[in-house]
């Protein structure tokens, strides 16, 4: 059965729009799991899931989204909720936002205040409660053999990058700097061209001085 719906904008994040809350609903679980689809509504918008489809397994429920044209569906269901009618209820609900104006899509700032569409919600979840109806059936016995190309995640993993990710943002590793004898990059090559030269003629003078020395000894001593 639908439990809980979700449509977001992808560029920021924003939940758009849901189906009808329920005050007991609302005060009870679901509002937990209301604040999980917001949170893949974010990851997804941040690019940590990549997948236009997936299914997330949560408790004993399963998230399943569709990404299409910037706008995330979002639906949790139970887990024994087909997951071809549940990918079924997503594309029906995208077919209808479809027919609205995105420009009036994209001057949406307040959460959730697209409820224009949470009744077009409602009535869709309504035809997907029973899994038992002939159009459900249909939909369900329709291309039987063929598998559905979707990427499953669980909602632990999905949590770990998330801590992973905001570990490395809050203590990220320096590198060395390339130099610590020389205050510059310029100063460095500048050393690294002429040290040879000056060692190479260092050397010589003293070769030279040292020469001139043994030579003026040898003069004195031979007197």
């Amino acid at each position: 059965m639908v439990k809980v719906t979700v449509v977001g904008r992808v560029s920021d994040g924003l939940p758009l729009a849901q189906g009808l809350r329920y005050v007991n609903e609302e005060n009870g679980y679901l509002s937990c799991y209301r604040q999980q689809a917001e949170f893949i509504l974010q990851e997804i918008s941040r690019e940590a899931l990549t997948a236009s489809k997936m299914t997330i397994h949560i408790d004993h429920f399963c998230f399943n989204y569709l990404v299409e044209s910037g706008v995330v569906f979002i639906v949790l269901c139970e887990s024994t909720y087909p997951r071809k009618l549940a990918f079924h209820y997503l594309q029906d609900i995208q077919k209808e936002f479809q027919k609205f104006d995105k420009t009036l899509i994209g001057k949406i700032t307040r959460p959730y205040s697209f409820v224009k569409f949470d009744g077009i919600i409602a009535n869709i979840s309504r035809q997907y409660i029973d899994t038992r109806t002939q159009a459900n059936l249909s939909k369900l016995n329709a291309n039987r053999k063929q598998d559905l190309d979707i990427a499953t995640e669980d909602i632990n993993s999905i949590l770990e990058r998330k801590r992973n990710s905001e570990t490395i943002r809050r203590f990220p590793v320096t590198l060395p700097p390339e130099s610590t004898i020389w205050c510059s990059h310029r100063l460095e090559v500048i050393a690294l061209k002429w040290t040879p030269i000056i060692i190479i003629v260092t050397t010589l003078m003293a070769l030279l001085w040292a020469s001139l020395v043994l030579t003026d000894d040898f003069t004195i001593s031979r007197w």
